[in-house]
């Protein structure tokens, strides 16, 4: 399995590119983002590449940063998203961007992002958040902490109670004495510590 390329720069269109390597000349999908960054035709150029193989076809997909490919690999990961479409979506925001937009739930953002709906927003939301956790940067980890609706981490919170066996009557008891006492400002996770620390 191919996982990196460096050789020279034959030929390269918004779409593909081919790296000439010790005379073999290989096709490589590309997103924009990597297009962008692209030096002449006939210059060096090193990628990371991730082999996709089929029965009737095996492809090549190349990225500038390793982070790139990493996001690649988490989209394809998704329910109902293969190479071409995950291709697409990293050609329509920075990894930058979408990676806070996963963390931060930003729905508005990644359906700005062409083929991208609302039913997949949700479904990327779910799928990758806690995975972007070690990708998103430390600012928009606090940002999240920062902004996120006292109401949707007393309904997360309460949710999470009830699926782990408590009485909703009390949960909710219980978990309103916690915010009541901390304030704003507390992340999910301590919110669920102190409730349980209360139930126990």
């Amino acid at each position: 399995m191919i996982a990196s390329l460096s050789g020279i720069l034959r030929f390269k269109s918004p779409g593909h590119i081919t790296v000439e390597v010790n005379g073999v000349g290989y096709r490589v999908f590309i997103p924009l983002s990597t297009f962008y960054e692209l030096a002449d035709e006939g210059s060096a150029i090193a990628l990371n590449v991730y082999t996709a193989v089929r029965e009737d076809a095996i492809h090549l997909y190349g990225f500038r940063t390793p982070e790139e490919k990493q996001l690649f690999e988490l989209l394809l990961s998704v329910n109902g998203i293969g190479p071409k479409l995950a291709i697409g979506l990293l050609s329509g925001i920075s990894s930058a961007d979408f990676i806070r937009a996963v963390f931060t739930e930003d729905r508005q953002t990644l359906t700005k992002i062409p083929g991208v709906g609302k039913k997949m927003a949700e479904r990327m939301i779910l799928e990758l958040r806690d995975r972007v956790v070690k990708l998103a940067p430390q600012e928009a980890r606090e940002e999240t902490r920062a902004e996120r609706p006292l109401e949707a981490v007393r309904e997360d919170a309460l949710s999470a109670l009830v699926n782990l066996g408590y009485k909703k009557s009390v949960a909710k008891m219980v978990l309103d004495r916690v915010l009541d006492e901390a304030g704003d400002g507390l992340a999910l996770e301590e919110v669920l510590k102190r409730a349980l620390k209360e139930l126990s």
